[in-house]
């Protein structure tokens, strides 16, 4: 069975034997969901876009009414916020750019035996994480309905920082959590990998939200029912 299921594929995966996956799955391992994390939820729940927007805007203004104490005139206050005006919007572009990429070059799968991560703007790369060495799952759910889903690996597996960033919790360096980001529909999502860990695991679970949008990662984190708490 497939629910959800998005292509995201473009010429540089036409060497995917199937859609985000390294190799064909074995015989009896069922593809359950296959996704892509959403454009405007990376760009504005990962590389923080509308935080560095109010950022650079906070910077313009200060410089305007800097200069404009210093003895420029109002033009000229106005002239000088719109010189560094393009440098930030360019920058902005650039980070709203590189989250494009991110959620365009990126699929995730889950089947009943594993979770794979397919990653990488210029390097494609493949994480297959078996249920069976997920300790724990949490979700962190946001307001549009997306959310991310960070991954407890059972030691001594792991995976390095950077060869995840940014499908990784958030300084998590000692024991990197790998994460799927901006999922859309995520607390369906959630539910099926709730689903699929408790069949393997043998134990029945339910990965849900505390409240969408929660104030901090750490409210909206919830750990897996009989799982090891974050």
């Amino acid at each position: 069975m497939s629910e959800g299921h998005r292509h995201t594929n473009g010429p540089e995966h036409d060497f995917e034997p199937d859609p985000g996956l390294p190799q064909k799955l074995p015989p009896g391992e069922t593809l359950l969901w296959q996704g892509a994390p959403d454009f405007a939820s990376v760009a504005r729940h990962v590389f923080h876009l509308r935080k560095l927007a109010a950022y650079f805007a906070a910077m313009l203004l200060l410089r305007g009414v800097v200069d404009w104490q210093g003895g420029a005139s109002a033009a000229e206050s106005i002239a000088s916020i719109a010189r560094f005006a393009g440098l930030a919007a360019l920058g902005l572009a650039l980070v709203a750019g590189i989250a494009w990429l991110t959620a365009r070059t990126t699929a995730y799968t889950l089947t009943d035996r594993r979770i794979v991560l397919r990653v990488g703007i210029v390097l494609s790369v493949s994480f297959n994480l078996p249920l069976a060495r997920i300790e724990s799952a949490a979700l962190k759910l946001h307001a549009d309905g997306s959310g991310h889903l960070p991954l407890v690996l059972a030691a001594p597996d792991k995976i390095a920082y950077l060869h995840l960033w940014p499908h990784v919790r958030a300084w998590r360096l000692a024991r990197p959590e790998p994460m799927l980001i901006s999922v859309p529909d995520a607390q369906r999502v959630a539910a099926l990998v709730g689903e699929a860990w408790g069949r393997v695991h043998g134990r029945a679970v339910d990965l849900q939200a505390q409240a969408p949008a929660a104030p901090s990662a750490a409210a909206a984190l919830r750990p897996v029912r009989g799982l090891a708490a974050h």
